[in-house]
C-alpha cells in the first residue's frame, strides 16, 4: 500500500493563499496519477484537480479554475495545490489520492488516500 501524506492546511483569510503538499512513498510517481479532492461538512468527497502520470493537469471544478493550480515535483515525489484567492466555499478537508489507472473525479478509483489537511477560510 503506498502511503500518501497531505500538508500545508491552516487558517487564512478570505482571499488568502495555502499550498497544499501531497508527499507519498511510491519509488516512483513515473504511472502514478494524483488527485485532490476535499470535503466539507456534510457534504460528499469531491474532486478539485488531478496531475496524471504525464503531468498533465486536470481541473474539475468550474470554481476553482484559474485560482488553483496543482503540480508535482517528481525528485521529491509531491504534488502540489497552490491556491490562491480563497473564499469561505473553499473551506473542507482535503485530500489526496493516488490511483495507477486514470484521472477521474470518481473516488473509487482511487487505491490509496493520505489522511487529508484542513482548510478553514474565515476572517
Amino acid at each position: 500500500q503506498v502511503q500518501l501524506v497531505e500538508s500545508g492546511g491552516g487558517l487564512v483569510q478570505p482571499g488568502g493563499s495555502l499550498s497544499l503538499s501531497c508527499t507519498t512513498s511510491i519509488y516512483t510517481l513515473n504511472g502514478w496519477n494524483i488527485g485532490w479532492f476535499r470535503q466539507a461538512p456534510g457534504k460528499e468527497r469531491e474532486a478539485v484537480a488531478c496531475i496524471s502520470h504525464t503531468g498533465s493537469p486536470i481541473y474539475y471544478l468550474d470554481s476553482i479554475k484559474g485560482r488553483f493550480t496543482i503540480s508535482r515535483d517528481k525528485a521529491k515525489k509531491t504534488v502540489y495545490l497552490q491556491m490562491n484567492g480563497l473564499k469561505s466555499t473553499d473551506a473542507a478537508v482535503y485530500y489526496c489520492g493516488g490511483t495507477f489507472s486514470r484521472c477521474s473525479d470518481d473516488t473509487w478509483e482511487y487505491s490509496d488516500w493520505g489522511q487529508g489537511t484542513q482548510v478553514t477560510v474565515s476572517s
